[in-house]
């Protein structure tokens, strides 16, 4: 009887410890991203080799924020629209869902991982997208 006990103490235990932190999450999500890969439901993987768009993610303490596209240019800037997506982050059920509303739009994502150079989310379709942190060209164009 002791070994049921144990058994059932154990295992929640061991399920919480396995869970992501969402504060361990949240703390990767702001800045500049492009997509690597994306997975879609029927399991067809499609690689970013190059992109020439990258999303940058602005996040502030009140858990809502915007993404904006932006295309990186030679001169070491960006160019990019007026035009962004604002979302608010909650906290379901051990989920760090991320809710998109645009003129046009809402939609729900959901973040399953982030780290500091890696940042995965799933769409309501059930497609991946592995996002790699973007890291600017160091092209050195001046000439002797």
């Amino acid at each position: 009887m002791s070994k049921l006990k144990f058994l059932i103490f154990l295992i929640p235990c061991i399920l919480l410890s396995c869970s992501k932190d969402s504060n361990d999450i949240l703390m990767h999500v702001e800045g500049y991203w492009e997509i690597e890969e994306v997975t879609l439901s029927n399991g067809v993987k499609k690689a970013y080799n190059f992109n020439d768009t990258i999303d940058y993610i602005e996040l502030s303490d009140s858990l809502t924020g915007f993404r904006k596209k932006l295309k990186p240019n030679f001169r070491g800037t960006y160019d990019t629209s007026k035009s962004s997506e604002s979302f608010i982050i909650k906290i379901e059920s051990d989920s760090v869902n991320v809710y998109y509303e645009t003129l046009y739009a809402t939609w729900k994502e959901t973040i399953l991982e982030a780290d500091e150079m890696h940042l995965l989310v799933v769409n309501a379709n059930q497609d991946h997208y592995l996002y790699k942190r973007y890291q600017p060209l160091d092209l050195d164009l001046e000439t002797e």
